[in-house]
């Protein structure tokens, strides 16, 4: 903070008589105890506030300001007139921290001030006018005594702003370490001395979102204001994209659906709704369908939810490819193009349950044709198809759209 010493030089300059000086001092305990009268009448934030030991406290404050301004224009040159000013610009200073940090606004002690300059001065100006002090004088004093509030009530604006900054920023710490320990799955003890240390209060449930971070300001607008945030980027659905990670609280059961309307026309991924001390297996399902590439690339939001069997077929890809190629093991032989065919009317007639005019629609063909192919399908493949075993591991293997080269 920088202390101001222009209300000191000048004061310096009013040289105020010594017995003045010595009757105004004697007249602040009386100057306090209506200052702060006033306050707590006019200030709706200090109603009740300012009691017992709190009013003491604040009533010797407003004395030693007062105090520390008779000392700047008793007259006295010896000293440097910013040495008395600097302790009480840094006890304001405190103040708007102090306030600050007990949820008070900067409105509430800035009309404290107002109210207690205009008692303040009340009181002053009325000894100093029966005193007999020039009118001029008198004039001098007030001015100056309003530049020293404004002093003090600066150095509390500054002392409230760097306070709230520095909470601000402590608070987005604590908040970016909670984020990451609940990716990184932490145990829920841990997690929850994290959430109390950020003033997060624990939802129900959180589900994660990933999206392009040029897009971040303006879904984080629409969300909860208790949404986290990861501060990492990763890798975007296209090679010059980066993307957010998003953890939003109780969007389970129906308003799930909202979400997904509100990031309608974003390019987002959502995982699964989960406790949210369990929210890293929410970010895991997310993430690999991101690397899944699951949906289509304008096709909006990608709720992991509707694509459950790709994720659970592809969480062992080797796995699927054996039992691929054991299934369809009859269909080695053929032509690439041949063996497409048959597996795409399969996988078609698993599905529909040998319905064939409903495989015929799905694959675009006559009724005709898909009698012909199941003829072929039978001849290839003999009892398995009555086998419910065998009828498993075909579907298992044909769940996945059939590649063009498959055999």
């Amino acid at each position: 903070m920088t202390l101001e010493a222009g209300t000191g030089q000048r004061a310096a300059h009013l040289n105020l008589e010594a017995g003045m000086a010595a009757t105004l001092r004697g007249r602040l305990p009386m100057v306090a105890e209506r200052t702060v009268s006033a306050i707590t009448a006019e200030v709706p934030d200090y109603s009740g506030a300012l009691t017992g030991a709190m009013r003491a406290k604040i009533e010797n404050a407003v004395r030693i300001a007062l105090g520390t301004f008779l000392q700047l224009i008793e007259g006295t040159q010896a000293f440097d007139p910013s040495t008395p000013l600097a302790p009480a610009l840094e006890a304001a200073y405190a103040l708007g921290s102090g306030e600050a940090r007990s949820g008070r606004s900067m409105d509430a002690l800035l009309a404290a001030y107002r109210v207690g300059a205009r008692v303040a001065w009340r009181e002053v100006s009325t000894t100093t006018v029966r005193s007999g002090l020039a009118a001029e004088t008198v004039a001098e004093f007030a001015e100056l005594m309003f530049a020293y509030i404004d002093e003090l009530s600066a150095a509390s604006v500054a002392g409230h702003a760097d306070e709230l900054a520095s909470a601000g920023r402590m608070r987005r710490r604590s908040l970016e370490r909670l984020t990451q320990q609940l990716l990184a799955g932490e145990p829920e003890e841990s997690l929850r001395r994290s959430a109390e240390r950020a003033d997060w209060p624990p939802p129900q449930t959180l589900t994660v979102v990933l999206l392009p971070r040029r897009h971040l300001r303006a879904v984080l607008a629409l969300l909860s204001p208790h949404t986290l945030e990861s501060g990492e980027d990763l890798p975007g659905m296209n090679p010059v994209e980066e993307l957010a990670v998003l953890l939003v609280p109780d969007m389970h059961g129906g308003r799930r659906r909202q979400l997904t309307r509100l990031l309608h026309g974003h390019r987002a991924v959502l995982g699964p709704a989960r406790p949210w001390h369990r929210v890293a297996a929410s970010y895991q399902r997310a993430t690999r369908a991101l690397a899944l590439g699951l949906g289509e690339p304008d096709a909006g939001p990608v709720d992991t939810e509707r694509h459950l069997a790709t994720l659970l077929l592809s969480m062992d890809p080797e796995a699927l490819a054996d039992l691929r190629a054991q299934a369809l093991a009859p269909l080695a032989a053929l032509p690439p193009a041949t063996a497409h065919r048959l597996a795409e009317t399969l996988r078609s007639w698993l599905l529909h349950q040998g319905r064939r005019d409903d495989v015929a629609a799905d694959l675009f063909v006559h009724p005709q044709t898909v009698r012909y192919r199941m003829g072929k399908l039978r001849e290839l493949f003999g009892d398995r198809l009555l086998d419910p075993a065998a009828v498993l591991d075909l579907t298992i293997a044909l769940a996945l759209p059939p590649e063009p080269d498959a055999a």
